[in-house]
């Protein structure tokens, strides 16, 4: 008898449906074929001693299952509830007549239990796209499947429970949740705050441009000047997100199994990967491929702390991304794109020992060595950092001080109405919401300078060698601290304040 259950394959962060045809004849034997991997072929033992715990067992008999379409690989373990299913009811041992109403995914343990699966977001978006009914799935990811709408969700702890559903037509829980209400119960402050930060003031304000614009930053300074303690506090200062940037973050960590209990993400990421990192991990890709900690910083922050530690190799992959805003995997039958809107902050020392620069440190490195280890961060990635700020120890008097500092709310209602202002300016723009994303045409038509401004800003360059890749950034960022005064206009001050925060560019910075 041939019976028809479905499942779904995540390919970068959209599924596929996959039909499992099961056909139980007479003979003897076990078929799968479809491309499976490792995990799916070793499903039938699972699935032999799930059955044989819950009073069913697999037929001694001739078993043929094709997960189609054949030509497309599926991998991993989510895929034994469905073919459990669809031997029981293609052997006659249990009824389900509305089968083709629900799709079925789960890991099955060797009692029955069931274990929860990856990507149950984006199978979930694309069962109500295919007109499915219901969704069934393990009940730990039922939270994060019933963020979609017009789609029942059901989420079940045991394969008998799943049985009963089709064969005894024993009622399942349906998981409901008010998108809406639980992105607005989730959106809790950040723990790290900049009431913490004494002293640091130029850097605070330099964070607070960062923020409003978008914009990627690195901060130079020694060991123990609060670099990152302040890249920490910057997710603190960002908009809160908006439930479809929850949505789109929410879809990528679920492809890789991070979704907590409460099923949607509301604060913006905050990752920070280890320098020994590989190019993989940090852009994606693999056999199977999966997000890398790019895409995994969608919608928020990737920290690179000590940034020329990272292995060159490493940092010059991210270049595309930085400014495409998308990572493109390629493989022989399938290519899988993910998204990596994130804001880059990056920390390094000024020098190998870690002090140049600091009056009240003795200069341990020759200024050879400093170069070499300047140049371990290329230039090409260096021209996508619109600021680069030095960072100095606090003095004590600073540190003592009991005054509290300005707090993460006042200045995020600052960084928000500077994003409102953007937000208005490109409206006509489907790729473009922030001045850090203008392109060149968009720079000439809202970085428009008076002569006094362009004569400041042509003076700066010649004075303090500025290269030239510093001048789109230089506009960029005026036009953020612009915004953040609420002014239409660009004007000398908006450049002067911008021109400091170039500080890598400037020749003859080693002294």
């Amino acid at each position: 008898m041939l019976k028809k259950v479905f499942a779904s394959a995540v390919f970068g962060v959209e599924a596929s449906t996959i039909t499992v045809e099961v056909n139980v004849d007479s003979g003897i034997g076990y078929h799968l074929v479809g491309l499976p991997d490792n995990a799916i072929k070793e499903s039938n033992f699972r699935i032999a001693a799930a059955l044989q715990n819950n009073g069913y067992k697999i037929p001694g008999k001739k078993i043929t299952i094709n997960m189609a379409p054949a030509d497309l690989r599926k991998e991993g373990s989510a895929y034994d509830l469905t073919l459990a299913i669809g031997i029981l009811t293609a052997s006659k041992q249990i009824k389900a007549e509305n089968l083709d109403h629900y799709l079925i995914m789960g890991e099955l343990s060797l009692d029955g239990s069931i274990h929860p699966i990856k990507g149950a977001l984006p199978i979930a978006v694309k069962a109500r796209e295919e007109g499915f009914k219901g969704f069934i799935l393990p009940h730990s990811n039922a939270k994060e499947a019933a963020i979609v709408d017009n789609l029942e969700v059901f989420g079940v702890d045991n394969i008998k429970q799943v049985i009963d559903f089709f064969d005894k037509g024993e009622p399942l829980e349906q998981t409901i949740i008010n998108t809406r209400e639980e992105f607005n119960k989730s959106l809790n402050f950040p723990e790290f705050d900049f009431s913490d930060v004494k002293g640091q003031e130029g850097i605070k304000r330099c964070m607070e441009i960062a923020a409003a614009g978008g914009h990627n930053i690195i901060l130079i300074g020694p060991p123990g000047a609060g670099k990152t303690m302040l890249a920490k506090r910057l997710p603190s200062i960002l908009p809160p997100m908006t439930l479809h940037e929850a949505l789109e973050t929410t879809k990528i960590h679920s492809v890789v199994g991070r979704v907590k209990d409460t099923g949607l993400m509301a604060q913006r990421p905050f990752r920070s990967p280890h320098h020994t990192i590989s190019n993989v991990a940090l852009v994606g890709g693999g056999s199977y491929p999966q997000p890398g900690e790019i895409s995994l910083s969608h919608n928020g922050v990737l920290f690179l702390d000590e940034l020329p530690e990272f292995k060159r190799e490493v940092l010059e992959v991210m270049r595309q991304p930085l400014e495409d805003r998308e990572v493109t995997i390629s493989r022989a039958k399938f290519t899988v794109t993910y998204p990596s809107s994130f804001m880059l902050v990056a920390s390094m020392n000024p020098s190998p020992g870690g002090y140049f620069n600091d009056p009240s440190a003795p200069v341990t490195s020759s200024p050879a060595e400093m170069q070499r280890y300047l140049s371990k961060v290329s230039g090409p990635l260096l021209d996508r950092i619109d600021i680069h700020i030095e960072v100095t120890p606090v003095p004590f008097e600073k540190l003592s001080d009991e005054r509290k500092s300005e707090t993460s709310v006042a200045i995020r209602e600052r960084v928000t109405k500077a994003r409102e202002i953007q937000t208005e300016r490109f409206s006509d723009s489907e790729t473009v919401h922030y001045n850090a994303q203008m392109n060149t045409k968009q720079i000439r038509k809202h970085c428009a300078l008076d002569d006094v401004s362009k004569n400041l800003l042509k003076t700066a360059m010649e004075r303090l060698n500025l290269s030239a890749r510093a001048y789109d950034r230089i506009l960029k960022v005026s036009r953020t601290i612009a915004d953040l005064e609420g002014s239409k206009d660009i004007n000398g001050t908006h450049i002067s304040e911008a021109i400091q925060y170039r500080s890598l560019d400037r020749e003859g910075w080693l002294g």
